[in-house]
């Protein structure tokens, strides 16, 4: 459907205030409205679409952010960028409601901001819990029992509750047996509404129902919960079939059973874990949690909880311990009391064995000597767990060690009752087989110097001693992680291999033995300084510095840090040719050339202003001008702007137009004697008074015929209207959606072929009948002539093809504009041309309005859309014709003989005759 506007308001930027900002909505509104500081709230639905458009005006085009209040961008918008000027949230969530800002800023002036409120409404179902309470009447032999029925909902807006007994409502004032009240404190999120039943009475055994509602704001309907009040009805009793604790060993089967013992009516039973969810192997088969062939991952507390909604659910817990066994070490400890790092006859001697399990606790050691278990005796004391050593370490202890003592011992880890769960570490004693370790850094290894992105091998040995300890690496500087992340690396070796180095891992690191699998002394210590050597960094990376003539210019390059730190080479370039630097010049970090007379810039480009499609004004005969508009960038950087060169190729002419810019003014200027139809490519550079600027370019074209397929993505400057409900799309036979409604729409384009191009709307869901959707052809901005016969408006005709196939194509009835055609209703499977004449005043736009049915079947496309002026408008004489000008009519031939008629085909230059978008038009005769 089609719409001219005659009272299009232009752009109302004005150079002084260059960002404005406007914030428009669309998506599934259900309310906007202004509240009483002015601001817009915007009201919707949960799990609708948010768009959020911010409409910008300002030259140079502003930059958009998005910014929201109580919440990050990241948080609170999903995926969408926050630097666009549309935001599009897919299924709001109700933590995404609040105030939104839009922030415009194009570096002129001041940064134009607005905001709008969303609020998304929701309403959830209610829970009805029951609550009963047992009380001794004084003086006589019976209780009576008192039941409170609590409702609790969350919603937006604040809900309101109704309840019923059966069908009927309850109303506190009619009935002396109830109480409905709001409690004073509530644990539970949302709203609460409490119904006592005071004394049961045998009416009060019934279905009771709880009923919420926010009266259908937003089109949510009520929501209701039920439930049967019996002398039967009690809470939830349940018990487990294990212990609370249950150790297992890897790979064995685990069956885990809640058994309802009591309650009314009959508990749901669900099983959860924590701190992790179930595991994905876990079966739940009723109150029963069956786990097949359980990992150490599957480890940890098991909930069981019965709700049935009467009194505090039940719950159980299990522990869940998976037996798991690694790492065992062992430690040689001279005697502490004498501070020794040896072994000597006389004095005492401990081993000690450790072994990293789960349960750390249950973990069984077992010793031998050459084989032979080792039990308690005088010379041999057995620790089950050492207090001097780390929880859930074994020792044994030699007292005055003999030669006898000299053995093989094995230390053998275990759980009681585990199969296969077994680790064992043997240590040899003897004269030369226990020495202290000596820890070295091979010479010249003490400082590694390595290229940012290298791999570096860092080294310390253990060249002495017996038994061998692992290195253990970590960072001498405090705070500082090693590269996996971990404060500490062990290496076997004693070589610690880092890959891809980067500047950060630079710095000491220190090497020492571990305290395990070797003598449990002083530790051994060496350090390594790894030195990253990497390019300097400059600041600036890129200035576009801008001077007057015969100015003194510093130019400063600043090093602000690299490896090495003394600089070898510096140069200054020139047009890529090396500058020669007087001796004077010192080569620092922070160095100043002075460049002197004769070193020129040039004044920064001008920036054409984003006009409307056609700034055009008709001249008499076949000419046309054209108002070209920009601005220029800080004019006062260089020299003194004294004009510009505007050069217009197609006419070969170059002309001087002299105007000094002022900073963020838009500047004005006319081309005219254009001729109708060409385009001609403009050039423009700014004058200074010793040099010429860039010349930037752009197409100027004659615009007042416009003809458009469709078949550029950009869509000949149409637009969608952000203000409708929905947005035309641009489809064609090989995009189309094959799940689409069957028998409506077009199969291809106006010519018949499938990869023409059309503009369509959608009637499926999620559309509503009356919904909308506008599209909005590029602004005419034409300035008034004289029409023919002394009129003051210049005449116009507009054609355009469409396809209105199905039963539910809704009518177009607009309350603004003024509406120049309109057709509803099924106008069968072809495409179908319409053709109207319009005389604006002014500037104007069209508007194909397409307006959703009451049902599916409703879909409409338009093709071919042309919007030509006629000034030379003629009166057809051909009967029931239309008053545009003959030439865009197309009829039979033979019905137009003898009426000065003749017919002509038209395609484009280079192409071989086709039905794609030619056109067959009639040309009226002299």
């Amino acid at each position: 459907m089609s719409k001219v506007n005659n009272t299009i308001v232009l752009p109302n930027v004005w150079f002084s205030t260059p960002a404005n900002a406007q914030i428009v909505h669309s998506g599934a509104a259900c309310n906007v409205k202004d509240d009483n500081i002015s601001e817009r709230i915007y009201t919707i639905k949960e799990g609708d679409t948010l768009v959020l458009q911010c409409i910008v005006k300002g030259h140079p085009r502003p930059q958009v952010r998005w910014t929201k209040t109580a919440g990050s961008a990241s948080d609170k918008f999903q995926e969408t960028s926050i630097y666009n000027e549309t935001l599009r949230i897919e299924g709001i969530h109700r933590v995404q409601g609040g105030r939104y800002y839009c922030k415009a800023d194009n570096g002129v002036g001041v940064a134009a901001i607005k905001s709008i409120r969303v609020d998304v409404q929701y309403l959830d179902i209610p829970v009805l819990t029951v609550h009963q309470t047992i009380s001794d009447v004084r003086g006589s032999y019976y209780q009576e029992k008192t039941v409170f029925l609590r409702c609790t909902v969350n919603s937006n807006p604040p809900a309101r509750f109704i309840w019923k007994r059966g069908s009927m409502l309850i109303e506190q004032s009619k009935d002396n047996g109830v109480d409905i009240y709001e409690p004073l404190y509530t644990q539970v999120h949302g709203e609460t509404k409490v119904l006592k039943l005071k004394n049961l009475r045998p009416k009060d055994f019934a279905d009771y129902a709880c009923q919420v509602s926010v009266r259908n704001v937003c089109s949510i309907e009520d929501k209701s919960v039920t439930f049967k009040l019996t002398n039967a009805t009690s809470p939830p009793m349940i018990r487990l079939s294990v212990n609370d604790t249950v150790v297992v060993d890897p790979g064995q089967d685990v069956l885990l059973t809640c058994e309802v013992i009591a309650g009314f009516p009959l508990p749901t039973v669900v099983w959860s874990r924590y701190p992790s969810l179930l595991p994905l192997s876990a079966q739940v088969r009723g109150p029963t949690l069956f786990l097949r062939a359980v990992t150490p991952a599957d480890g940890g507390f098991y909930n069981c909880t019965a709700v049935n909604n009467v009194g505090n659910p039940a719950r159980k817990n299990v522990n869940l311990v998976v037996r798991t066994m690694s790492n065992l070490t062992f430690q040689i400890t001279p005697d502490s009391n004498k501070d020794s790092e040896s072994i000597q006859m006389g004095r005492d001697l401990k081993l000690s064995c450790h072994v990293d399990a789960t349960p750390q606790d249950k973990v069984n050691y077992t010793w031998y000597k050459n084989g032979a278990p080792v039990f308690n005796s005088d010379s041999l004391i057995l620790l089950r767990s050492d207090p001097d050593m780390a929880p859930g370490t074994s020792s044994l202890e030699i007292v005055d060690m003999k030669f006898r003592d000299l053995a093989t011992y094995s230390c053998v880890a275990n759980f009681l009752g585990s199969r296969g769960l077994e680790l064992r570490v043997d240590v040899n004693i003897s004269q030369n087989s226990v020495s202290p370790p000596v820890l070295s850094v091979p010479p010249g290894g003490q400082v590694v110097s390595v290229r940012e992105g290298g791999n570096v091998e860092l080294v310390c040995l253990v060249v002495d001693g017996k038994p061998r300890p692992p290195i253990l690496w970590s960072r001498a500087e405090k705070d500082l992680l090693m590269p996996s992340g971990r404060t500490t690396m062990e290496t076997p070796d004693g070589r610690l291999r880092l890959k891809n180095v980067s500047r950060d891992m630079m710095g000491a690191y220190r090497c020492q033995t571990a305290p395990y699998n070797g003598l449990n002394i002083k530790r051994r210590e060496a350090q390594v300084q790894l030195n990253v050597q990497y390019p300097p960094i400059l600041d600036p990376v890129f200035q576009d510095a801008r001077s007057r003539n015969y100015q003194m210019v510093t130019l400063r390059c600043t090093v602000m840090r690299s490896n090495p730190p003394r600089l070898t080479d510096i140069r200054w370039f020139r047009n890529g040719d090396s500058i020669l630097m007087s001796p004077s010049v010192s080569l620092t970090s922070d160095i100043l050339l002075s460049l002197l007379p004769h070193l020129t810039a040039q004044p920064y480009n001008a920036e054409f202003y984003f006009d409307t499609p056609n700034p055009v004004r008709i001249l008499k005969g076949n000419n046309y001008s054209y108002n070209l508009q920009w601005t220029q960038r800080d004019p006062e950087a260089t020299d003194r702007i004294i004009g510009y060169w505007v050069n217009v190729r197609k006419c070969g002419r170059q002309l001087t137009w002299l105007q000094e810019p002022e900073k963020g003014v838009l500047i004005s200027h006319a081309i005219s004697d254009l001729k109708i139809p060409l385009s001609y490519e403009v050039r423009l550079a700014p004058i200074t008074t010793y040099s010429t600027g860039d010349y930037v370019s752009r197409i100027i074209q004659y615009s007042e015929h416009h003809v458009c397929g469709f078949e550029d993505d950009r869509i000949c400057g149409f637009s969608q209207d952000r203000s409708d409900i929905f947005d035309w799309t641009r489809q064609n036979h090989l995009t189309q959606n094959p799940k689409r409604s069957a028998n409506t729409g077009p199969e291809t384009d106006r010519s018949g072929t499938k990869e023409g191009y059309y503009m369509y709307i959608e009637a499926s869901r999620p559309r509503l009948q009356g919904d909308k959707a506008r599209l909005l052809s590029p602004l005419f901005n034409v300035t008034s002539v004289r029409g023919p016969k002394g009129s003051g408006r210049v005449p116009y005709c507009v054609s355009f093809y469409y396809h209105m196939k199905g039963k539910h194509i809704g009518e177009s009835i607009a309350s603004v504009d003024s509406v120049v055609w309109i057709k509803s209703g099924h106008q069968g499977p072809d495409w179908r041309k319409a053709f109207l004449d319009i005389s604006p005043s002014g500037p104007f736009q069209i508007v194909f309005e397409g307006i959703r049915g009451t049902g599916f079947e409703g879909d409409i496309a338009i093709d071919d859309v042309s919007i030509t002026g006629e000034p030379e408008r003629i009166t057809s004489p051909l009967q029931g014709m239309s008053a545009c000008p003959c030439k865009r009519v197309e009829r039979d031939s033979n019905s137009l003989k003898g009426k000065g008629v003749e017919r002509r085909w038209r395609q484009r230059k280079g192409q071989r005759q086709r039905a794609t978008k030619s056109r067959c038009e009639f040309v009226c005769g002299e």
